[in-house]
């Protein structure tokens, strides 16, 4: 399983991307994932050998999904104009829209378009296409084996300082659970099997914990959280041993202040 870090941008003081760029390189972080594509972010990736995974922002849904030559246009200007020297691996078409937000309706379509899109320009087998769900769409997640979709549960992941608990929590048939974040993934993974999709790949595109902005968003309790996660996210699920998802990112704050965005990255990176 391989780690990566988000890069939010919606912030105050924040960084140049040259700078964010050089400090994924110095901490030896070799994935990314932007919110929505930016022309600073991604001329800074050039050559940088950084695995990105990149999304398509909830106002350009209903266009893309509504016209094949809008989304030629999108892959264009997002994707050709930087290939190959960004390294982009994954799209993903809306952000947590599914299963409930009204532009859900038009992430199947959008996804098709950016599909044949990328295909027409001979890249549908090195950039894949996907969506970013929100854990609601699990009607069910207890029993694990039992999980279904949709929609019932929101995955409250900053439950889970630390990662590493004394003893079983949770048994599930011959599968025992000791954190939050194994559990709801392992409820994923059941639901898809449950509907003959268990051997699509699951990729975990956001957890973490805030270093700032409530009484336990601390550094050090971020740091604690995502050093655990660091730790713990390659071995796997009980379901699923050794990691089936390609690559699992931790979240780096989106609002900071000048003397804060340091600290704030550092407690997402292991020591």
């Amino acid at each position: 399983m391989a780690l990566g870090v988000c890069y939010g941008m919606l912030g105050d003081n924040l960084p140049p991307p040259a700078e964010v760029v050089a400090l994924y390189k110095q901490n030896n972080i070799g994935r990314m994932r932007i919110f929505f594509p930016t022309k600073d972010v991604l001329q800074a990736l050039r050559g940088s050998n950084i695995d990105l995974i990149m999304d398509v922002p909830r106002e350009h849904l209903q266009g893309i999904a509504s016209s094949a030559a809008t989304a030629s246009d999108w892959v264009q200007r997002n994707v050709l104009a930087y290939w190959p020297d960004v390294r982009l691996r994954y799209i993903g078409v809306g952000n947590e829209l599914i299963p409930e937000k009204t532009e859900a309706q038009y992430v199947l379509p959008a996804m098709q378009n950016i599909y044949n899109a990328l295909s027409s320009a001979g890249l549908a087998n090195q950039i894949k296409v996907s969506t970013v769900v929100d854990m609601g769409i699990l009607g069910q997640s207890y029993p694990l084996r039992t999980a279904s979709s949709p929609p019932a549960l929101s995955g409250h992941l900053a439950r889970l300082r630390p990662l590493h608990l004394p003893g079983t929590v949770v048994t599930d048939g011959r599968f025992a659970y000791k954190n939050l974040f194994d559990a709801i993934l392992d409820s994923v993974h059941a639901a898809l099997e449950e509907i003959g999709a268990g051997g699509l790949k699951v990729v975990v595109s956001e957890s973490g914990w805030p270093s700032a902005g409530g009484d336990t968003a601390t550094i050090h309790n971020a740091r604690t959280y995502n050093q655990n996660f660091i730790r713990h996210a390659p071995q796997g699920t009980p379901r699923r041993p050794g990691g089936p998802s390609r690559l699992t990112y931790s979240r780096c704050s989106t609002r900071t202040k000048a003397s804060g965005h340091g600290a704030e990255l550092r407690a997402v990176l292991p020591q």
